[in-house]
């Protein structure tokens, strides 16, 4: 049981767990804390407390989203922000009428607490006629929203883990009406039985490397990738950041030149140091800083591609003509294009990373080696990629090297 005052007036609530009892204290002293007026009445800060029970499913999630933003980094605003888009539309009543066209989009905008709402717009319009109020929310209904936040809008499903992070958000969102006591029970239904436990679904993280492009191929898509567009040579450098040195994309977009060395000859280095956190943001890597060893054809694409341009130490050498991030929409249709040229199946940008991976892995470099260079722990390595030699890092270089050579004599 946890015990408050307000005013003088002592208030109380029960939980079934002591760790449920420590959450509820510890959002009351985060709350006041930030200075946040408390209700005489209930006992909890104000903005916990709607106005009326009938408050409006995409009310209370701009509610939810504005008591939770102080606390989150950029990256964990963004993931929510994608998660709750995806719920509010589903969060409507039978007889709705087709929403606008630029629901989501108008979503990903305005659900921030640092963005004022307007009311006249069709998208605000649509929601205040059509979402279910909170009350109106029951298992039957949870069951289908749940569902379907699994599903991508093509109809296919989307990868598990997307899936899980939507779902997740979208229950702590609802479930918060429980715990500041504007629900009296929790809608959301539990997982199917076993969802989360299944050793299945806990071995499914693991990568399928048959789908995966072997070092020739990939240099087949990405030599594809350049076209007559001038963009397309940025986006075949970016391609080939991300395979020879197994960046992730969001590392891709924020390097700089004084974090590369290009020898004349044998292998290069880059350092890891900055990520895109939020649209063309930086901030700090993922999983930290790290130093990765690159091979000479990258050293060598990297020359071709520094020559070309006049950088400045702290310039980020991934730009378009007008000085911006390239977005994520066109470097993926370009490296699609590239993929159906070769006729080969559809990946994602973020597959060259685990290719890379794969390669290293092949080529006989040891995990520990592997997972230092992709930012990994080996716990996560061995649970994602397979194999494991041992050697150093000059013995590692050279496997690699040979590997790639022979990719490239084919």
């Amino acid at each position: 049981m946890v015990r408050w005052r307000v005013d003088g007036k002592l208030f109380s609530k029960s939980f079934k767990s002591r760790a449920l009892g420590e959450r509820f204290r510890s959002t009351l002293i985060v709350a006041h804390d930030d200075g946040e007026a408390f209700d005489a009445q209930t006992g909890a800060p104000a903005m916990w407390t709607p106005v009326s029970g009938d408050v409006l499913a995409h009310r209370w999630v701009r509610r939810w989203l504005e008591e939770q933003w102080h606390e989150w980094q950029p990256r964990t605003r963004r993931s929510a922000l994608e998660a709750l888009a995806k719920l509010v539309p589903l969060l409507i009543r039978s007889t709705s009428s087709t929403a606008p066209e630029s629901m989501r989009s108008y979503l990903l905008g305005s659900l921030s607490p640092d963005v004022a709402v307007d009311e006249n717009h069709e998208c605000e319009k649509w929601l205040s006629r059509h979402c279910l109020v909170l009350g109106e929310l029951d298992r039957e209904l949870l069951a289908d929203v749940d569902r379907a936040l699994g599903i991508a809008l093509d109809g296919a499903p989307l990868a598990p883990s997307t899936a899980g992070r939507f779902r997740k958000v979208s229950r702590s969102c609802i479930r918060r009406a429980v715990d500041v006591g504007v629900l009296a029970v929790d809608p959301w239904p539990p997982p199917p039985r076993g969802r989360n436990k299944r050793k299945l679904v806990r071995t499914k993280r693991a990568i399928d490397v048959r789908a995966l492009p072997d070092p020739e191929t990939m240099g087949r898509i990405i030599e594809a990738i350049a076209t007559n567009q001038p963009a397309s040579r940025t986006y075949q450098a970016m391609t080939a950041v991300a395979y020879y040195a197994g960046l992730r994309p969001s590392e891709v977009v924020m390097l700089r030149a004084r974090s590369l060395t290009l020898p004349l000859e044998g292998w290069g280095r880059i350092d890891v140091t900055e990520a895109d956190i939020s649209y063309d943001e930086a901030g700090e890597p993922k999983t930290g800083h790290r130093s990765v060893p690159i091979p000479p054809v990258l050293v060598d694409a990297l020359r071709r591609w520094s020559a070309t341009h006049e950088f400045a130490p702290d310039d980020l050498i991934f730009r378009t003509r007008t000085g911006r991030m390239p977005t994520p929409s066109n470097w993926s249709r370009s490296w699609h294009r590239a993929l159906t040229q070769i006729g080969h199946h559809r990946l994602r940008i973020y597959d060259c990373r685990h290719a890379a991976a794969t390669t290293w892995l092949d080529a006989g470099v040891p995990l520990g080696d592997v997972a230092r260079r992709l930012g990994h722990s080996v716990e996560t390595l061995v649970s994602t990629y397979v194999g494991s030699l041992a050697g150093d890092e000059e013995a590692s270089n050279a496997r690699i090297e040979r590997r790639l050579r022979s990719a490239m004599n084919t």
